[in-house]
């Protein structure tokens, strides 16, 4: 998660939403990502896609069966469908995301019953570390549109 919590770092120096993803096999990170929406202009550059699509060209496969996701902030429902379709084996979260939150906050994609695919779930690593990271950049931009 700390992995992770870097790109999340990386991506709010960078303007973006301070969201970062790793993908891990074996201990070994095979994929990172950070939120690219605005510097690519494409609304599916989360950070977990990004992540995604690296650890698939890093492995040769677009289905990711013996690797774990970490990830800041609960996947919204577009991040939680990739990952069923990758057939991840493990997700890793940090903070709950009231407001579009698809691993049980908002919605149930990630091992939803009617879906083929089931993950092992952890939800709320360092959560509060994640948490404040996201409140902290919101308050700034709040503040800087205010001001």
């Amino acid at each position: 998660m700390r992995a992770a919590i870097a790109e999340a770092c990386a991506s709010e120096a960078a303007g973006e939403v301070p969201v970062g993803a790793v993908v891990v096999v074996n201990g070994v990170i095979v994929g990172r990502g950070q939120n690219r929406v605005l510097r690519e202009l494409d609304p599916t550059a989360h950070a977990e896609i990004v992540a995604l699509r690296e650890a698939s060209a890093a492995v040769g496969n677009y289905r990711l069966m013996e690797c774990e996701l970490y990830v800041t902030l609960e996947p919204c429902a577009m991040c939680a469908g990739a990952m069923v379709h990758a057939r991840l084996k493990r997700l890793v979260f940090g903070a709950a995301d009231p407001k579009a939150g698809a691993v049980g906050s908002v919605l149930e994609v990630v091992n939803h019953p009617r879906l083929n695919h089931r993950m092992e779930v952890a939800a709320g690593v360092l959560a509060e570390e994640c948490g404040q990271m996201l409140r902290n950049f919101f308050r700034s931009k709040r503040a800087q549109a205010d001001g």
